[in-house]
């Protein structure tokens, strides 16, 4: 639940892994969903699966919010049985896959009774577009942040208290939802972008006939008690 107390100056997305910024590419940024972190242990399971030498392979891959205080963490997980000998490339594809999968049930879960009584984050404006970039930061060889042209701190508040809280503006999708200056554009409403070319290069695995990877029929709720604070509850 991003709260407007957690904008931050655009000049600092690249080394904050805390905070709301807003960027002319890709609207709001939540620098906690872009870190990355989760990927990264992702893709090192991947590759510990590889290195087992075992013809197939389980990749968990998690979720989760944790509650007031750090007494609980809750949220969405699933896990995939991968075929030994995939290459890197269709690694990160799988990795994406998974991820692109969790983060929608992610945002379902948050949006459903009794979670939506204390958060407005599910499907909020930022979530899924913050995940993807995540994923991006982990894969790109690049630095991104200037090709997503973020904000001062005084304009991001100013479309902040033009347009609302962005938990009050959905997006179900990974496309960027875009908030365009008031001062230039009055009469203007929140519309939808295109991800940058560097955001597009990598396709989610959808190969699922070959059996290569095999797909868990559902992803499970998981509750922990007593979890610590982060982004991946397993």
């Amino acid at each position: 639940m991003s709260q407007r107390s957690e904008i931050i100056d655009g000049k600092k997305a690249a080394v904050f892994n805390r905070g709301l910024v807003y960027t002319e590419v890709l609207g709001w940024v939540d620098l906690g969903h872009a870190q990355g972190t989760d990927i990264i242990e992702l893709l090192r399971k991947i590759r510990q699966g590889e290195a087992s030498g075992k013809e197939f392979y389980d990749v968990t891959y998690s979720q989760g919010m944790t509650s007031s205080y750090g007494l609980a963490r809750s949220g969405k997980v699933m896990t995939w049985r991968l075929r030994h000998g995939r290459p890197y490339s269709e690694q990160k594809s799988i990795a994406l896959a998974m991820m692109m999968a969790i983060a929608r049930q992610f945002e379902i879960f948050q949006s459903s009774f009794p979670n939506n009584l204390v958060t407005d984050s599910g499907f909020s404006g930022e979530d899924l577009v913050s995940d993807l970039l995540g994923f991006y930061r982990v894969v790109s060889d690049q630095n991104i942040f200037p090709i997503l042209r973020p904000v001062s701190k005084a304009e991001a508040l100013k479309r902040w208290d033009y347009y609302g809280k962005i938990g009050n503006w959905k997006n179900d999708t990974f496309q960027p939802l875009l908030f365009p200056d008031p001062e230039k554009f009055p009469h203007a409403r929140p519309r939808m972008g295109v991800l940058p070319k560097f955001m597009q290069n990598v396709t989610p695995y959808s190969n699922f006939s070959s059996g290569n990877v095999i797909r868990s029929r559902n992803d499970k709720t998981f509750v922990v008690l007593g979890a610590e604070n982060g982004r991946m509850g397993l």
